[in-house]
């Protein structure tokens, strides 16, 4: 290699003085040797230099090498010594694992039912409403699970001792009624703070209203929708006692049976959902109330007014029976068949203010349950168009319509029944009068035919 290199270099020296020769004057032979000469001097010198740094080189990659193979060498035992380490330490390992599982014997099955039931008592602390009273208990009962989990760890006398603690002061709240002060979201969003009355672990109740505990988030806020006033109106009795026994609408199970409770539509509510038809029926029947109303009134006025003409003979124009009775006073001379023809006419006259709008209240009674019919028919008609869009999977698609239905029947119903009896009220007490009528007026054909007969 050194060898092609030198020959490369006279090669390359030779060719630059013949360059330069013809470059410059022609010289003679001895100085051309001479320069031969030195050329061939200083390029042996750059070549010494060359070879003196490539094995300077050589022995500093020779050295590296060595070093990287004796770290080799060293890693390579370690990795052999480790590994035998670790076999070791496995069998000691299963020897001691065997030893502890024989001495504690019964001791680890009482410690797996105590990590049990430290799990399902952290998961009761968490619906119980006991927690707005006392938040934090179940940490501690998340931290001995997780440490009974653990082969390397035990459970320590005060652990257990902790354990039954907690699950005693569980049992005795439950049966407590306390009151404390909490910051509650009340139903703007606003947080306030207020007296808690805690009913057990049953319920939460604060101003009249219950309340519902996140244990997510360890917050208080007062449910969207309330029970009916009764069962708020409990609420507020208990809160305002200080001693003795109240009457409390109390939920056994927590807040479910609360939760329906309040998802149940209030009576506006279902009218609302009656639609037009339900509008209708009802506006219909405020109609017929008060026609009622005012033929009760007016029926009972004017039979006051006709009890008192029976009392006297000096007829009266401000009632039916005197009117009537004015007619024997106007035909004074008339035959007793002219003058029952005259009362007739008489009594025919008072009728229609006697009777007046009846049989609209009557008809009213009879078109309400159609019109609750047709509320129905509408209500099916929509439930099975919403089944073939979209099928029976979800039942909440098919309630409108149901609702619809169900419920125009029953204010179709609410209206007529009542209708029928303000009806039949009415027409029989319309009917006494004009019995009245008839009977004076009978009487008085009687008496004209006797002074006739005379």
């Amino acid at each position: 290699m050194l060898l092609k290199k030198f020959v490369k270099s006279v090669v390359a020296a030779s060719t630059l003085l013949t360059i330069n020769a013809f470059a410059t004057e022609p010289v003679n032979l001895d100085s051309l040797l001479k320069t031969l000469e030195q050329g061939n001097y200083q390029q042996s010198q750059e070549n010494q230099q060359r070879e003196a740094e490539f094995v300077k080189a050589n022995n500093q990659q020779a050295a590296l090498l060595r070093a990287r193979i004796n770290a080799r060498d060293g890693l390579i035992n370690d990795s052999t010594r480790f590994e035998t380490q670790f076999e070791e330490n496995e069998i000691k390992l299963a020897n001691m694992s065997e030893t502890l599982n024989k001495r504690m014997g019964s001791l680890k099955e009482l410690f797996g039912v105590l990590q049990q039931v430290a799990g399902d008592t952290q998961s009761k602390f968490i619906t119980s409403n006991v927690s707005a009273e006392l938040p934090g208990r179940g940490a501690f009962l998340s931290d001995l699970a997780q440490k009974m989990g653990s082969s390397s760890k035990l459970a320590s006398i005060e652990d257990i001792e902790k354990v039954w603690f907690e699950l005693q002061r569980e049992m005795t709240e439950q049966g407590k009624v306390s009151r404390f002060n909490r910051d509650v979201i009340v139903a703007g969003g606003e947080k306030v703070n207020k007296e808690v009355v805690r009913v057990g672990s049953f319920n939460l109740i604060s101003d009249g209203k219950y309340l519902n505990y996140n244990a997510t988030t360890n917050t208080l806020s007062e449910l969207t929708r309330q029970p009916a006033a009764r069962f708020q109106s409990s609420a507020s009795d208990l809160q305002a006692a200080n001693s003795g026994f109240v009457d409390f609408a109390l939920d056994p199970t927590g807040g479910s049976i609360l939760g329906l409770l309040v998802q149940a539509p209030s009576t506006e509510e279902q009218v609302h959902q009656g639609g037009a038809v339900g509008y209708v029926i009802l506006a219909i029947g405020l109609v017929g109330l008060l026609i009622a109303l005012e033929r009760f009134v007016s029926l009972m006025i004017m039979g006051g007014k006709i009890k008192r003409q029976l009392k006297t003979d000096v007829a009266s124009d401000d009632n039916p029976l005197g009117r009537v009775m004015k007619v024997k006073d106007q035909y004074p001379d008339v035959t007793y068949d002219t003058l029952e023809l005259k009362l007739s006419e008489a009594i025919l006259r008072e009728m229609p203010r006697i009777t007046r709008n009846l049989t609209l209240i009557k008809i009213i009674s009879v078109v309400a349950p159609l019109l609750g019919l047709l509320g129905t028919v509408t209500g099916m008609i929509n439930t099975f168009q919403a089944i073939t869009l979209f099928g029976t999977g979800d039942p909440k698609l098919m309630a409108g319509g149901i609702s619809t239905a169900l419920v125009t029947t029953v204010l179709g119903l609410v209206v007529a029944i009542p209708t029928v009896f303000i009806y039949t009220l009415l027409n029989t007490r319309s009917k006494n009068l004009l019995v009245i009528l008839q009977e004076q007026s009978a009487g008085i054909i009687a008496e004209r035919s006797e002074k006739g007969a005379q």
